[in-house]
């Protein structure tokens, strides 16, 4: 099984590339130096927005309407602390000494005292949880990203962090799990969990961004940029990228909101938002899509990237 799952991933990811290459070279005009392949990975992008809406979607809320919210925080908290082996491993690679012992330290804490990870006992004592994986770790070493590519049921990558999932992949400890039965049962818990922490962003999303494949493509590219820099990424020009965001309609209420210059960026990363970033976003695209002028141009909103939870 896992031979074939590596087989599989290696040979879309060649034929993501072979058939990027073709559309490269069908296209015409000046193309995205960051996305030279923007015809395919749009097709692949509305392809996993159909699968998502027909089935990953009803599947995640279906998931969150019959477990309560206590269960679905130990469920999250279960495969965050199956993560931690890899971020430690990871932060190891990198040389960050430190925070790979703090890893250690968490997957201790949290397999005994908090239950197999059902509990997060080690952020209560003071043992932040990470995010790395060998995506980053490539960074670090000066390993470009490459061209941006949509990769089937998977999303937003790049050439980098494609070929390093086979790693990450490898590294994982659920790849391991027998039988092949309850390995894949983990993986679908995984992905459904997942997919339920971020339902609440999907309205905002089509709310606030005129193309939601642009607004997408350049909030991932930040936010793995701002990863691989632990948040402190050098001054570049592309960090200030800006997202145009959809315009008021004629006769809609400025609101108090408006009046207010902070509300001038959008909070996007690939993290679950917490309940009160969803609320803190919310307002946020609702603020900005208020303070559009009446004329109906379009308002830039800058995005910005957090620093690490």
């Amino acid at each position: 099984m896992n031979n074939s799952y590596l087989r599989l991933r290696t040979l879309m990811l060649c034929g993501l590339t072979s058939l990027a290459l073709l559309g490269g070279c069908a296209t015409t005009g000046e193309p995205n130096p960051r996305d030279p392949f923007e015809p395919i990975n749009r097709a692949i992008y509305q392809f996993n927005e159909g699968l998502d809406k027909t089935v990953v979607a009803p599947a995640a809320e279906l998931y969150r309407g019959i477990l309560p919210q206590f269960v679905r925080n130990g469920v999250s908290n279960f495969f965050a602390n199956i993560n931690d082996v890899l971020i430690a491993l990871n932060n190891l690679l990198q040389g960050k000494l430190p925070d790979a012992a703090s890893d250690v330290g968490r997957i201790a804490v949290n397999t005994t005292v908090g239950l197999l990870g059902v509990l997060d006992v080690a952020t209560e004592v003071g043992l932040e949880k990470h995010d790395e994986d060998f995506g980053q770790t490539l960074g670090r070493w000066g390993i470009g990203d490459g061209p941006y590519i949509v990769l089937p049921f998977w999303g937003p990558s790049n050439l980098r962090d494609a070929l390093a999932t086979i790693v990450d992949y490898k590294t994982d400890p659920v790849t391991y799990v027998d039988p092949s039965r309850d390995r894949n049962q983990l993986w679908a818990a995984r992905a459904v969990n997942r997919r339920s922490e971020l339902l609440g962003t999907s309205s905002i999303l089509e709310t606030a961004a005129l193309d939601p494949y642009e607004f997408l493509r350049d909030a991932y590219l930040q936010r793995r940029r701002n990863l691989i820099y632990d948040g402190s990424p050098p001054p570049e020009k592309d960090d200030d990228t800006d997202i145009p965001m959809k315009p008021r309609t004629e006769g809609q209420d400025a609101g108090p909101s408006a009046d207010s210059s902070a509300v001038n960026s959008i909070l996007v990363s690939g993290d679950a938002p917490t309940p009160a970033e969803l609320e803190a976003l919310e307002k946020a695209s609702r603020g900005a899509a208020q303070a559009q002028p009446a004329t109906g141009q379009t308002r830039i909103v800058r995005v910005w990237l957090p620093g690490q939870r």
